[in-house]
């Protein structure tokens, strides 16, 4: 009962968020009720194949962007497209960050939002693709910070996170993801800073910096055979 309680206390705080986030970008009673949109979303990020982006990942998000939330032009849009950056999220396809933005395009305008902030919504979601937003970028460099201190993590938290990732991919074979997941650790060192916000470049990027490192070096290691 108690795990019940916990569940439905943090999906009211974050119906609240949101609609605080939505207030914030279209005005107050500017449009229809934010609860229905809301709930639309978190049922998406509760979807039963999720292990890693689920609430709790969106939550953390929101979280860093509060902390973050100093260095950007516009917090609430950046809030908004925390909620909607992985609101799409199917493991074997390609293309959920565009679907993403696009459920922003449209979801945001009916919602009230000005349609150059739902633009720009939508246009930072698409820059999680790559987590490279231009050096003035203010809310682009939130966002992705946002979205990228979980590879800041401690030890056990980012044994955690990897093991989730690993999860959601739990289709794909042990060989294939390993160098796929590879790849994309050797994408995110190449970056010249993995986090552009002063505060992310001073408390993340050396701890991340040696959580990337240790997972490739990890899956270069040759697995032994089975007995």
């Amino acid at each position: 009962m108690a795990d019940t309680d916990d569940a439905d206390d943090t999906l009211r705080d974050l119906r609240d968020r949101f609609a605080r986030a939505l207030e914030g970008a279209r005005g107050p009673g500017g449009g229809p009720d934010a609860g229905p949109y809301a709930d639309n979303l978190l049922a998406r990020w509760r979807e039963p194949h999720r292990r890693y982006h689920t609430v709790a990942h969106l939550t953390a998000v929101l979280d860093h962007v509060d902390e973050l939330a100093e260095y950007a032009g516009d917090p609430d849009v950046v809030r908004l497209a925390a909620w909607f950056h992985d609101a799409v999220y199917l493991p074997d396809r390609s293309e959920n960050e565009e679907r993403s933005a696009r459920l922003a395009e449209r979801a945001l305008p009916e919602a009230g939002v000005p349609e150059a902030k739902a633009a720009e919504v939508a246009r930072l979601v698409r820059l999680t693709v790559t987590h490279d937003p231009a050096d003035d970028d203010r809310d682009g460099q939130v966002l992705c910070d946002a979205d990228l201190a979980v590879l800041a993590g401690s030890p056990s938290a980012y044994a955690a996170y990897t093991v989730a990732v690993r999860e959601e991919y739990h289709f794909v074979p042990g060989d294939a993801f390993r160098e796929g997941r590879a790849a994309v650790l050797r994408q995110l060192l190449a970056l010249p800073r993995l986090f552009r916000t002063p505060y992310g470049a001073e408390h993340w990027e050396a701890t991340a910096r040696h959580n990337l490192r240790g997972e490739l070096e990890m899956l270069s290691t040759p697995v032994p055979p089975s007995s």
